[in-house]
């Protein structure tokens, strides 16, 4: 049994359609690793170019910002639920 990682809708044309998808590791950062071999045409949308999260994702496990749990490093058991979201932009002008 892996992580779940549930993909959000925007991203899903790039990952085969899934919406969620078993992936193996122990951390954020290998899961994103993992997602990002997978599916290379999303790797901008999950890392920066100097390989740290995206400052517009917004990544959870279970229901905890992963920013508060040590980013990258953050522990992923085998029973959690990441969950990707992308921030949205916009507002009034």
């Amino acid at each position: 049994m892996s992580p779940v990682v549930r993909i959000p809708t925007v991203l899903r044309p790039a990952m085969g359609g899934q919406n969620e998808i078993a992936v193996a590791g122990t951390t954020i950062g290998e899961i994103l690793k993992e997602l990002t071999t997978q599916y290379p045409a999303v790797a901008g949308q999950l890392l920066s170019d100097d390989g740290a999260l995206h400052r517009f994702l917004n990544v959870y496990i279970n229901d905890d910002d992963v920013r508060y749990l040590g980013g990258l490093d953050a522990a992923v058991a085998q029973s959690d639920e990441v969950t990707l979201l992308p921030a949205v932009a916009g507002g009034a002008h």
